[in-house]
C-alpha cells in the first residue's frame, strides 16, 4: 500500500527482519507477502498504521493495506493541465511533440530532457540514451481513495489497475473502476464486468503458477452477496461465479495454477480445484492469518494444508489436511497440544510454533515435516521474544531477545535441522511502534549469499556491520574518502565508518532505506551517515557495485530506488513530500548519474513499478497532481536507449571479496559478471551475473561455533559453563554411539574440502547406560486443578537417561497402580477420571539398573462454587469482637482461598478458613466484603455492619407453624425480618431505621431484634423506645399471614443457656452472637445447634487428623462438642473462631477441642 498524498510513509523493517502481528503476541514471523501495488487516498486525515511488508517471492496475495496521515498538498499541486478525452486518453503532446523545456535537475545536477520524447543526458561520454514517457489519467475516478496495481508477470505486458472509493466509518468499498493495459501502460481501457449492472470490486488475486489467471471479488452493498469473477487470459474476459460464503482473502496454489484456499469473514475455510466452479468446506473457526500451502519439497503431497484453528475446549490448534483434488479431506493433528495464537509459521523446510503454559512458552521446530522437538537456545537465554529471519540454504537465522534485554535482540544461528542454535552476534537494534510488532535492524543482501548487515547499539551508539561468512565474523562498513562533490570527508577509521539505516517501507512498491536484488548482485544502496554511530535524521544515499567493499556517495537525501535489466540502469526517485516531475537513472553502476522530466507538471508520487522481476526496461510512476485529481499512471521506456544485445566483450568481471581482502567466502572463490560503462546494450532476460567460482580449501574463517560453545576475545570456540561437551546427548541409547563436539561447526552451505578440520572430534564413543534423569510428570494442558469425572491426559517425560531399559511405577493417589515401560518412548498419556473431590498425590518413579528418579504432582480436585454467602451481625459494639462467617456450596475442603475487605482497605486479609474474628474501633457503618476462589471459580458477597457506642437486643420467637416453611436460605430470613421490622414500627410508632430484625439460621426459627440508640436530638432512650416494643408483643398484637391459614405470631422469647445435645444427623448451624443489654452493653455468647431432616441435604463433621492422606476429602464422621454457657463478660481469651481449610460453617475451638461443620446440597 502505496499513500496517496505528500506525508512520507513511516518505514519498515527489511523482509528478513519483521516480526508478527502483536496480539499475539506472534513470537514467530512470516515471511512478508508478494503484494499487488495499493495506493491509498484517505481524504480526512488517518493515523497511520503499522505493518509493513516489503516485496517479497512468495504469490499469490495481495499487499497489505497501511493508512497514512494525509495533509493538504502545498500549492504546487494546485496547478492541473488539461486533461485529454472523456474516456481517459493520453494527457500531453502527441508523440514527437516537443516535451517539457529542460531544466535543472535536483541535487544541483544538470537537467536532462527536451521534451517527452526527448534523449537524456549522455552518460560517460557515450552514445545519449533516449527515454520515453507518456502518461494516462484515470478519468472519472477523482473521488477513489485507494488503487491496487498490478504487472500480470513476466513477458507480458498488460497491467491491471483497481481503484476504489473505501468509506472508513462503514468499512466498506462504495465504488471501483477497473483498468487494463495491454501496451505496457502506454493506455489503459475501463473494463465493465456486468453492462447494465454496477459492480463494486474489492479486490484482485493472480496466480503465480499462471498469472494469466486472475480473481476479482465483488460485493453488493444491498443484498451483502459476493461474485467472483474469473479469468483465464489476463483480464481480457471474465466469468461470473456466485459464492456461497463472504471471501475475505484468495490462497493461490505456488504451483498448481487452478487450487485456491478462501478465508472467509466468518473464520471458515474453502477449497476449490476448479478455479471456483466448485468449493470445498475444510474447516470453521480457523485463523485466517494462519494458513499455509504446502512447501514444495517439504510437504509429502502438494495439497497439504497447513492450519491454527479454534480448539472445541478453548485454545488454538495446529492442523492439517489433504485435500485429495477436493473430492475429500482428511484433517490430521500433527501436535497434540495447544498453541499459541498466531504463532503458526510454515516456510521452507520448517515449521515452528509457540506453545505457553503458564508463565513459560516453549518454542517447536520440525525439519522436513518430522515431529516437533524443542528449539535448543543456549540453556540461560530465557528467551522474552524469538523472531524468525531467515530459512533459505537448510538453515534458520532467529533473532531473540534475551531476559536482559529491552530494545535489542541476539542473532543466533542453526544446525541443519533447525533445532540447536549458537550466538552469531548480540545486541542487534529493536524497536516496537504502538500496538506493533517488533522491527529488527538486520537484512540479508540479496543475490550474494552469506552476506548480512546489521546495525548493532552498545552503550547508546548504534553502528552498522556486515558479514560475508553468514555471521563467523563482523566487519564496519568502509566510509569513503571523498563526497559526491569531490570533497574529503575527513572520516576515517576505527573513529569514523559509513552507517546505513535498515529499513523497508510500509509502502511495498517504493523502496526502502537500502535496496538489493537478486538479479544484481553485489550492488547495494542505502541511506546513512558517515560518523561515530547512525544518526536517526540523517540519510544520505551511498552505492556500492563490489558488495561492501568501496562506497561512494550520490545523493544527499534519500531517494526510492528501482534496479531494471539487472541492475544495467538504477532508477531512482526523490523521497519527498512536495510534487515530483523529475527521475535519476544511472547506466554505470551509480558512478554517473542523468535526470528526465518524466511529467511537465510536478505530481505526487504514490509509488514505483516495473515488471515482475525487474529485469526489463519499462516502468510505472504512479501519482496524482493534486488534492482531489484523478489518478495518473507515467509510462518512462528506457528501451529506446539500447540499439542492441550485449555480447561478451561487452562485460568485465569483478570477484567477491570481504573488507579483510580474502576471496575465499563460503568456502568458495567466486567471480561476476557485469556490463561496462561504455556499453549501451541490453542483458536481457536470460543474462546470468555469476560468472564463476572454484572451491577453496577450509580455513579457520569456515567454522562457526557449535551450540554449547561460543567465541571468545580470541576467536576461539569455548564452552559454556552449563555445557559439557564429552556429555552423551540426551537421546544417546544404549548400544548406539555418540561424537562429542570440539566446538566447532562448519557453515550450512559452506562448500570448502580439505584443509582445516576445527571440526573433527574423537572417535566414535558407546552410549553408556545411564540413569533416569529430568523426569516429569504433567496434565496436558498444563493444568494441576481439574473437576470430578474430567478426562485428564497424564504425560510423562524423561530429559535424560536410558529409555529402553527404564520401568516406570505410576500411582494416581486414588488407588489406580501400574507399571510401564516405554512410556516417555511412545510417548502416550495416560487417560483417568477422578470421581470425588480431593487433593491427590501422584507420582512417578522411573528407574534402571544405572539409577531412579521420581517425579511428583499434586492433582486439586475441585467442584465449581455455587454460592457464597457472608453471615455477619447487623451491630456491634465499638472494640467488640465481632465474628465474620462465609457460607459456601458446595463447600471445598482445602482448595478454598478467602479474600477479606473491610471498610476502605485495598489490602485484603487472606486466609484458608471461612471465618475470622475483627474489631472495629470508630462507630460508624463499615462494609465487610468476601471473596472465595476455587481455582478459576471465584464468588463475592458484601454486607454491611452498624458499629455503635450502645444498643440493645431483644430475643424474638415465632409460633410454632413457621418451623415447617422455613427453608433456611438467607433471603427468606432476611424477608422474614424485614416483616417483623415493619410489622413491630407500625404497631408501636418507634421509627423503623431504629429497628432491625435478624433471624437466625436453622431450626427452630427464632430471631432478635435489635434497637439502635435513637438520634442526639431525639428525647427518647432505647429504654423508652423498648417498653411499647415489649409492651405489644406481650399483647400478641405482632403477626402476619405467612400462607392461606398460616398465622404466624411473634414474641419475647426466653434465653435458654441449658446444654444442647448434638445429633448424629440433620442440617447443622453453629453461630456466635454478641446480645448487649443495657447501656453498659453486657455481652454474652451462645452457642446454638439446630436441628432438622430435609431432603438433598447432607451433614459431616470431621475432626482433625494427625496423619497426612494421599487423599484428602470430606468424610462421614461425627463427633460430640461440650456445652457452651453464658455468662458475663465477652467469649473468653481461649475461645478461637476458625475452619479446617476451606469449609463453610463456623468452627468453635473450646477447650482444645474443635467442631467443623459442612453445609453440602
Amino acid at each position: 500500500m502505496a499513500p496517496r498524498g505528500p506525508p512520507r510513509a513511516p518505514k519498515g523493517p527489511g523482509p528478513a527482519a519483521r516480526a508478527p502481528s502483536a496480539g499475539a503476541p506472534r513470537p514467530l514471523r512470516s515471511r512478508p507477502l508478494l503484494p499487488l501495488l495499493l495506493l491509498l487516498l484517505l481524504l480526512p486525515p488517518l493515523p497511520v498504521a503499522g505493518g509493513a511488508a516489503g516485496r517479497s517471492s512468495e504469490p499469490g496475495f495481495r499487499g497489505p493495506v497501511a493508512r497514512l496521515t494525509r495533509s493538504l498538498p502545498s500549492s504546487l499541486a494546485g496547478r492541473a493541465l488539461p486533461r485529454g478525452g472523456e474516456d481517459g486518453r493520453e494527457r500531453g503532446a502527441e508523440p514527437g511533440a516537443p516535451g517539457p523545456a529542460p531544466s535543472t535537475g535536483e541535487d544541483g545536477a544538470p537537467a536532462a530532457g527536451q521534451g517527452r520524447w526527448a534523449r537524456a543526458a549522455s552518460v560517460a561520454g557515450a552514445a545519449s540514451p533516449a527515454l520515453t514517457s507518456s502518461s494516462f489519467v484515470l478519468k472519472g475516478d477523482a473521488t477513489h481513495n485507494q488503487a491496487m496495481v498490478h504487472w500480470t508477470g513476466e513477458n507480458s505486458s498488460v497491467i491491471l489497475i483497481l481503484t476504489k472509493y473505501y468509506h472508513v466509518e462503514s468499512e466498506k468499498v462504495l465504488e471501483s473502476s477497473l483498468w487494463r493495459s495491454s501496451d505496457y501502460g502506454t493506455t489503459y481501457t475501463k473494463l465493465t464486468l456486468q453492462p447494465g449492472f454496477t459492480t463494486i470490486v474489492d479486490s484482485f488475486f493472480i496466480s503465480p503458477a499462471n498469472k494469466k489467471k486472475i480473481i476479482l471479488v465483488s460485493s453488493s452493498l444491498s443484498d451483502g452477496q459476493q461474485n467472483l469473477f474469473l479469468s483465464t487470459d489476463e483480464g481480457n474476459s471474465f466469468r461470473k461465479q456466485v459464492i456461497p460464503f463472504s471471501a475475505e482473502k484468495l490462497i493461490f496454489h505456488p504451483k498448481e495454477e487452478d487450487k485456491v484456499l478462501v478465508t472467509t469473514k466468518d473464520s471458515k475455510l474453502y477449497v476449490t480445484c476448479d478455479l471456483g466452479r466448485k468449493w470445498l468446506l475444510l474447516h470453521e473457526r480457523v485463523i485466517n492469518e494462519q494458513v499455509f500451502w504446502a512447501a514444495s519439497g517439504a510437504d509429502s503431497e502438494s495439497d497439504v494444508v497447513h492450519l491454527q484453528a479454534h480448539a472445541l475446549g478453548g485454545g488454538f490448534r495446529y492442523l492439517t489436511y489433504h485435500v485429495y483434488n477436493c473430492s475429500q479431506k482428511t484433517p490430521t493433528s500433527p501436535f497434540s497440544g495447544p498453541v499459541d495464537l498466531n504463532s503458526l509459521f510454515v516456510e521452507n523446510d520448517y515449521i515452528f510454533f509457540t506453545a505457553t503454559s503458564g508463565n513459560r512458552t516453549k518454542f517447536y521446530v520440525s525439519y522436513r515435516r518430522n515431529e516437533f522437538v524443542l528449539m535448543k537456545l543456549p540453556k540461560y537465554a530465557l528467551p522474552k521474544d524469538l523472531l524468525v529471519v531467515s530459512t533459505d540454504e537448510n538453515q534458520v537465522f532467529v533473532a531473540v531477545q534475551e531476559w536482559y534485554q529491552t530494545d535489542t535482540y541476539n542473532l543466533y544461528q542453526s544446525d541443519p535441522s533447525g533445532v540447536a542454535y549458537s550466538l552469531v552476534l548480540e545486541d542487534i537494534r529493536s524497536s516496537r511502534r504502538p500496538e506493533t510488532e517488533a522491527i529488527i535492524d538486520i537484512l540479508e543482501v540479496h543475490g550474494v549469499k552469506g552476506v548480512f548487515l546489521a546495525n548493532q547499539k552498545k552503550n547508546g551508539k548504534v553502528v552498522t556491520l556486515i558479514t560475508y561468512n553468514k555471521g563467523r565474523d563482523w566487519d564496519r562498513l568502509r566510509p569513503p574518502s571523498v563526497d559526491m562533490n569531490g570533497k574529503p570527508t575527513n572520516c576515517q577509521p576505527p573513529d569514523c565508518h559509513l552507517h546505513l539505516h535498515l529499513l523497508w517501507p510500509d509502502n511495498p512498491y517504493v523502496s526502502g532505506t537500502v535496496h538489493t536484488k537478486d538479479t544484481a548482485p553485489g550492488l547495494i544502496m542505502g541511506a546513512g551517515n558517515l560518523g561515530s554511530q547512525l544518526v536517526e535524521n540523517k540519510e544520505e544515499m551511498y552505492i556500492t557495485s563490489d558488495c561492501g567493499r568501496t562506497w561512494w556517495q550520490v545523493f544527499e537525501e534519500e531517494h526510492h530506488i528501482l534496479y531494471l535489466d539487472h541492475g544495467g540502469v538504477i532508477v531512482a526517485v526523490k523521497d519527498s513530500s512536495i510534487p515530483l516531475k523529475i527521475l535519476k537513472f544511472s547506466m554505470d553502476d551509480g558512478h554517473t548519474w542523468s535526470t528526465y522530466n518524466f511529467s511537465s507538471t510536478p505530481m505526487f508520487v504514490d509509488g514505483l513499478l516495473s515488471e515482475p522481476g525487474e529485469e526489463t526496461l519499462v516502468i510505472t510512476i504512479f501519482g496524482h497532481m493534486s488534492y482531489r485529481s484523478e489518478w495518473e499512471l507515467v509510462k518512462v521506456d528506457f528501451r529506446p536507449s539500447f540499439s542492441r544485445m550485449c555480447r561478451e566483450e561487452d562485460y568485465s568481471s569483478w570477484e567477491l571479496a570481504d573488507l579483510q581482502g580474502d576471496r575465499c567466502l563460503m568456502g568458495q572463490r567466486r567471480s561476476f559478471r557485469k556490463r561496462r560503462a561504455t556499453s549501451l546494450c541490453v542483458n536481457g532476460r536470460n543474462f546470468t551475473s555469476a560468472l564463476a567460482s572454484r572451491v577453496c580449501p577450509c580455513q579457520d574463517s569456515d567454522f562457526h561455533c557449535d551450540y554449547g560453545f561460543e567465541r571468545s576475545p580470541f576467536s576461539e570456540c569455548l564452552a559454556n559453563f552449563w555445557f559439557h561437551p564429552l556429555s552423551p546427548p540426551a537421546d544417546c541409547v544404549l548400544g548406539q554411539t555418540y561424537t562429542s563436539s570440539l566446538g566447532y561447526r562448519k557453515a550450512v552451505s559452506n562448500t570448502c574440502e580439505g584443509g582445516v578440520d576445527l571440526q573433527r572430534g574423537p572417535e566414535q564413543l558407546p552410549c553408556p547406560l545411564t540413569p533416569p534423569r529430568g523426569l516429569r510428570v504433567s496434565i496436558r494442558g498444563e493444568v494441576v486443578a481439574v473437576r470430578p469425572w474430567e478426562d485428564i491426559l497424564f504425560e510423562v517425560q524423561q530429559e535424560q537417561g536410558d529409555v529402553l531399559t527404564t520401568v516406570y511405577h505410576v500411582d494416581l493417589g486414588d488407588g489406580f497402580r501400574a507399571v510401564y515401560s516405554n512410556l516417555t518412548l511412545t510417548k502416550e498419556p495416560i487417560r483417568h477420571a477422578y470421581e470425588n473431590p480431593g487433593v491427590y498425590r501422584v507420582s512417578v518413579r522411573a528407574e534402571n539398573l544405572a539409577g531412579h528418579d521420581e517425579a511428583v504432582l499434586f492433582v486439586q480436585v475441585t467442584a465449581r462454587l455455587k454460592a457464597l454467602y457472608l453471615e455477619v451481625v447487623p451491630a456491634i459494639g465499638t472494640n467488640q469482637e465481632v465474628n465474620l462467617t462465609a457460607v459456601l456450596l458446595p463447600p471445598n475442603p482445602n482448595f478454598t482461598v478467602f479474600y477479606w475487605w473491610t471498610g476502605q482497605s485495598l489490602q485484603p486479609l487472606m486466609s484458608l478458613n471461612n471465618s475470622v474474628t475483627t474489631r472495629f474501633a470508630d462507630p460508624g457503618d463499615v462494609r465487610v466484603t468476601v471473596q472465595a476462589a476455587c481455582g478459576t471459580s471465584v464468588l463475592q458477597d458484601s454486607k454491611v455492619i452498624r458499629v455503635l457506642a450502645g444498643f440493645q437486643v431483644l430475643p424474638l420467637r415465632f409460633s410454632q407453624g413457621l418451623d415447617a416453611y422455613n427453608p433456611n436460605t438467607p433471603e427468606w430470613r432476611e424477608e422474614v425480618g424485614q416483616l417483623v421490622t415493619q410489622l413491630i414500627a407500625k404497631e408501636t410508632g418507634v421509627a423503623e431505621d431504629l429497628l432491625l430484625t435478624v433471624v437466625r439460621p436453622g431450626l427452630p426459627t427464632v430471631a432478635d431484634l435489635y434497637v439502635l440508640p435513637p438520634p442526639p436530638k431525639q428525647s427518647l432512650t432505647q429504654d423508652q423506645m423498648l417498653t411499647p416494643i415489649q409492651r405489644a408483643l406481650s399483647a400478641r398484637k405482632v403477626s402476619f399471614l405467612l400462607r392461606a391459614g398460616v398465622q404466624v405470631l411473634v414474641a419475647v422469647r426466653e434465653v435458654d443457656t441449658g446444654s444442647l445435645q448434638l445429633v448424629e444427623s440433620g442440617s447443622y448451624w453453629v453461630a456466635a452472637i454478641l446480645l448487649v443489654t443495657g447501656v453498659s452493653a453486657v455481652g454474652a455468647f451462645i452457642l446454638y445447634k439446630c436441628k432438622r431432616k430435609r431432603p438433598g441435604r447432607t451433614v459431616y463433621a470431621q475432626m482433625h487428623n494427625d496423619k497426612e492422606q494421599e487423599m484428602t476429602s470430606p468424610m462421614n464422621h461425627s463427633q460430640g462438642v461440650p456445652s457452651a454457657t453464658q455468662g458475663e463478660g465477652f467469649v473468653d481469651d481461649d475461645l478461637d473462631s476458625q475452619t479446617l481449610g476451606s469449609h463453610s460453617g463456623v468452627v468453635l475451638s473450646v477447650d482444645s477441642r474443635e467442631m467443623h461443620s459442612y453445609l453440602v446440597s
